[in-house]
């Protein structure tokens, strides 16, 4: 993830985090919320930072097929001292927003360090297009594997043909692309000299409740009552799907676009889900310094969500859970809400680069049915929402791209054979993680050696390092980017 997405984010896997779009740096994922198909554009340093392109292979793995395209990349020359090392940030699934060529921690490192800054944007996202379509069929092109082949293929032309081939190059990535970073020194390390693969989510798993069991401690780490209140409030909406003669209130009480019509399991858990991930991605996403990438809703935090939780004024907690589903309309000038399951399939089967899920959704749920899973489910207990099982998360891949549980399941096994989970032999990487950000439960957050350290910080969510400083940053973020730092000097010596 978005993603996710940027920071993987990850967000909603199937309804669209890394949570999608603006960085390349921090994957986001899919957005579970009213975001779901909301593409941050690019900044106004779209001026300033120059698209260029690069010609990749379709398929790395193929000799007998020379079809190529053209990727688009980054470069900031700004800091660069003859001699030192090269920065290349890895894209995710989303745009590459040119925003992380002049703002971001890596930039401060770069500027100490002497560094050349690249910015690769991830094959099937953003501009980056290997194919005329995203058909199923065309899909297929679209892996970790290929994406590590293109960044490999990238660095080998670009320092034979900038002089840079025996510079240090150091990958730099968040949520999916954090792990991208990870692999990329694991499986090429004649081509990358250390990584920092920040809120890396590096074991693939189908089922990936624990996400949601991290969004119950994250608000109650605000106020131990604000779960309780969202899981009162999620059971009741839950059992009122079940009765009709409530379908007009609700269509009223979320401002629907349309009446609501339940008429499978697939259209309650699409809207338990929708609703849900309201509270998934400002958990995810919680005081992240994301104002430059030019994304909405930064104000709204988990302590701003929990007071509405909390406001007993509002009425009871379903009246409180609605007020929130407001807010957040509000906050993203969303007129209606569109919670039908149709109108979603309609939309992730659209094959088109014009599609309403081009910008992220459909690829990304595409790499979650084919290699990661990372279905966010309530089938845990210790979680504050009801009605999106795994079941529902695993029939979409046999809707949108034809590729059955059982597949998905072997995909995913595959996933953690080809790149050891958490079992990683390698060295000279760094992996930061946040305790609210959920995705930290698939993550790296505990030395695994002294030469593959985890750097675990209190109190932060999703690629919170990765952000630019601020005075308000918490004592302990400040350091881990210290600490980081000391690491690459170290690495780079």
């Amino acid at each position: 993830m978005a993603f996710e997405t940027h920071c993987f984010s990850l967000c909603k896997v199937l309804s669209f985090s890394f949570a999608l779009f603006g960085l390349v740096s921090v994957g986001e994922g899919r957005f579970k919320g009213f975001r779901k198909f909301d593409v941050v554009q690019d900044s106004s340093y779209g001026a300033v930072s120059e698209e260029l392109w690069f010609t990749q292979k379709l398929d790395h793995f193929n000799g007998g097929d020379s079809r190529a395209w053209k990727q688009r990349y980054f470069v900031n020359e700004a800091f660069y001292k003859p001699g030192g090392p090269v920065f290349l940030m890895i894209g995710g699934e989303g745009p590459a927003n040119p925003a992380w060529m002049k703002e971001g921690t890596w930039l401060t490192y770069a500027q100490k360090l002497g560094a050349l800054c690249f910015m690769l944007e991830h094959r099937f996202y953003g501009k980056s297009h290997p194919t005329t379509d995203l058909s199923a069929d065309n899909l297929r092109f679209l892996s970790s594997r290929q994406a590590l082949a293109d960044l490999a293929h990238f660095r080998t032309v670009m320092g034979e043909n900038r002089g840079l081939t025996n510079r240090k190059w150091v990958a730099f990535g968040g949520s999916y692309p954090g792990s991208l970073a990870a692999w990329f020194r694991l499986k090429y390390p004649h081509l990358v000299h250390a990584s920092v693969a920040t809120s890396a989510p590096v074991f693939a798993t189908v089922n990936f409740p624990e996400y949601l069991e991290v969004v119950w401690r994250s608000l109650a780490s605000e106020n131990a009552d604000c779960p309780v209140l969202v899981k009162k409030a999620s059971d009741t909406l839950a059992e009122r799907l079940k009765d009709p003669k409530t379908f007009e209130n609700i269509t009223k009480d979320f401002n629907l676009c349309s009446t609501l019509q339940i008429q499978s399991e697939m259209d309650s858990a699409y809207f338990l889900e929708s609703v849900a991930g309201n509270f998934m991605d400002v958990v995810q996403y919680n005081e992240d310094n994301r104002g430059f990438e030019g994304v909405l809703g930064t104000n709204i935090t988990i302590k701003v969500l929990c007071d509405v939780m909390g406001d007993a004024s509002l009425g009871d907690p379903y009246t409180r859970y609605v007020a929130v589903a407001r807010l957040m309309m509000d906050t993203f000038s969303v007129k209606c809400l569109d919670v039908s399951f149709s109108n979603y399939v309609r939309d992730m089967t659209n094959s088109s680069w014009d599609g309403p899920a081009a910008g992220g959704g459909r690829q990304w749920v595409y790499q979650t049915c084919s290699e990661f899973g990372f279905y966010q489910s309530t089938d845990s207990p210790n979680q504050p929402f009801t009605g999106f099982p795994l079941d529902y998360q695993v029939k979409q891949c046999a809707s949108f791209y034809n590729i059955s549980a059982d597949e998905v399941a072997e995909a995913v096994a595959q996933t953690n054979e080809y790149y050891g989970g958490y079992d990683i032999q390698s060295s000279r990487i760094v992996f930061p993680n946040g305790s609210i950000d959920p995705w930290h439960a698939l993550g790296i957050t505990a030395d695994i050696t002294a030469e593959l350290p985890s750097v675990f910080i209190k109190g932060t969510a999703h690629c919170a390092n990765m952000y630019p400083a601020r005075s308000q940053d918490l004592p302990q973020l400040s350091e881990a980017r210290d600490h980081i730092f000391l690491l690459l000097q170290q690495w780079l010596k």
